[in-house]
């Protein structure tokens, strides 16, 4: 397991990583691992290590796999996770599970395939990232102490008070869809994370990502549109509309976006762009 690297968020799963450690260390021989106290301390140890590690194992939720795997887009290096996050969108949709024992033999097999990611603004996203209402949840969400529950506490509350963003395109063969949104997504994936599927049917191996613009809807509609999503079967209507993209450019009144679930700060115009095949994943 020498030519394989573990980099552990010690703030994951609810702070509880050390049963992953223990188990780790009974079945692997003296393991490289690292717990990452920062971005920039797991960068140093990818860094430190990347002329002799040959797959990289992100334990943590969809913020750490991202913050590994720019370290290693367009190069032969190899992503594998172990989920720990509060949603695990990106694992689910690359069939990552908590099993060591399974994930160990994955890696002793080494096959692995190409899949796309995508930049905002430059900046790397690998699964779903968004900006409007879910924006403004993922701020307020990192206020709490995660987990699913409190997630659904803080949409509530955001949806009832939320005010639409204005969105408008750069591109003219895309202004017909300038207007008013609840929120913008861009997904690479299908799904958010908890088996909330945004955009059933997105592919991480087409050169595409699909933009979702969803209209601000009435409270009747909410419980359609939840069902929808958790069952796989949104679709284009009057609320919902899907755009297949390889790059697009456009001015969104709001600053705040959520990259795979992490808060950050964007600002406007905003470019979006595919990175068709740009990640090396175990499978």
């Amino acid at each position: 397991m020498e030519k394989a690297a573990f980099i552990i968020n010690p703030f994951s799963a609810k702070k509880n990583y050390q049963p992953f450690l223990d188990e780790l260390k009974k079945k692997v021989d003296n393991p490289l691992y690292y717990i990452s106290e920062s971005i920039p301390g797991t960068d140093d140890f990818i860094k430190e290590h990347f002329d002799k590690v040959d797959i990289f194992v992100a334990i943590g939720g969809d913020g750490t796999i991202s913050t590994v795997a720019r370290k290693l887009i367009n190069t032969d290096k190899i992503l594998a996770i172990f989920p720990a996050g509060s949603g695990n969108g990106f694992s689910n949709e690359t069939k990552f599970n908590k099993n060591l024992d399974e994930l160990l033999e994955k890696i002793k097999a080494k096959a692995y395939r190409k899949i796309d990611t995508f930049t905002v603004n430059g900046r790397l996203s690998i699964n779903v990232s968004g900006t409007g209402f879910d924006g403004k949840v993922v701020k307020e969400f990192e206020k709490t102490s995660r987990g699913f529950k409190n997630y659904i506490k803080v949409s509530l509350k955001t949806f009832f008070n939320y005010k639409p963003i204005k969105v408008q395109f750069l591109d003219e063969a895309y202004q017909q869809y300038n207007g008013r949104y609840l929120m913008l997504n861009i997904a690479n994936t299908r799904q958010f994370g908890n088996n909330a599927y945004i955009a059933p049917n997105a592919s991480k191996s087409d050169g595409l990502v699909d933009m979702v613009l969803v209209k601000k809807f009435p409270l009747t509609y909410s419980a359609l549109f939840a069902f929808r999503m958790f069952t796989k079967r949104l679709k284009d209507d009057e609320y919902v509309t899907y755009l297949p993209v390889s790059e697009i450019s456009f001015k969104v009144t709001t600053k705040n976006w959520h990259l795979d679930g992490e808060f950050n700060t964007i600002e406007s115009p905003v470019h979006v762009k595919v990175l068709p095949a740009s990640l090396n994943i175990l499978v």
